[in-house]
C-alpha cells in the first residue's frame, strides 16, 4: 500500500522510499495506557517508566513485585521527599514494615534531627540479604531529610511449624 507522497518532484528514489516506511509506521499500534501503567507495563519496559517518573534507584537483581512497587510509589515518594512519611513509603515499597521513632518521641529526648530506623522483613516477602539491606538503607538516605541522621535496626519475622 503506497500513500500519497509529500515529497517534492525532484526527490530520489531514495528518498520516497523511506517516506512509504515511515508513512507504515503510523500504523503500527502501541498500547500507551499499559506501557504507563505499573500493573500492565511488560516487564523489559519497567525500568524506562521508572526513570520516566524520576526514580531515584534501580536493580535488575529486584523481584517483579519490588520493581512494580517502586515504580507505583515514585509519585508519591517525590512529592513527600524529605519527611517521614517518605522514608515509611520508600521502606513499604521494598515489602517491609518500618518503625520510626524521631528524636521528640524518645524517652530519654535523643539528638536533634536523629531518628531510629527499625526495618522488619518477613520471610515471605522481601529476600532478607545484605545488599537487599543496603539497597533499602541508601534509599532511606535519599528520601531522609539532609540534615537527619539514623540508627537502623533489621528485624526478621519467620513462621515455622513442626513436621
Amino acid at each position: 500500500m503506497t500513500v500519497p507522497s509529500i515529497l517534492p518532484p525532484g526527490s530520489t528514489p531514495l528518498e520516497k522510499a523511506l517516506e512509504q516506511v515511515a508513512a507504515r509506521l503510523l500504523d503500527v499500534e502501541v498500547a500507551i495506557r499499559a506501557v504507563w501503567s505499573p500493573d500492565d507495563c511488560p516487564l523489559d519496559l519497567l525500568p524506562w517508566l521508572a526513570w520516566g517518573l524520576s526514580l531515584d534507584n534501580w536493580s535488575t537483581d529486584w523481584p517483579e513485585s519490588i520493581k512494580r512497587e517502586r515504580v507505583r510509589k515514585a509519585i508519591a515518594i517525590a512529592r513527600r521527599k524529605g519527611t517521614a512519611e517518605s522514608v515509611r513509603s520508600v521502606v513499604a515499597s521494598f515489602g517491609g514494615s518500618v518503625a520510626i521513632r524521631e528524636w521528640w518521641q524518645s524517652e530519654p529526648r535523643g539528638l536533634p534531627h536523629t531518628f531510629s530506623l527499625i526495618l522488619n522483613l518477613d520471610s515471605a516477602g522481601a529476600p532478607a540479604s545484605a545488599a537487599f539491606v543496603d539497597q533499602v538503607i541508601a534509599e532511606v538516605n535519599r528520601a531522609k531529610p539532609a540534615r537527619s541522621t539514623f540508627t537502623f535496626t533489621q528485624g526478621l519475622t519467620a513462621q515455622a511449624g513442626i513436621g
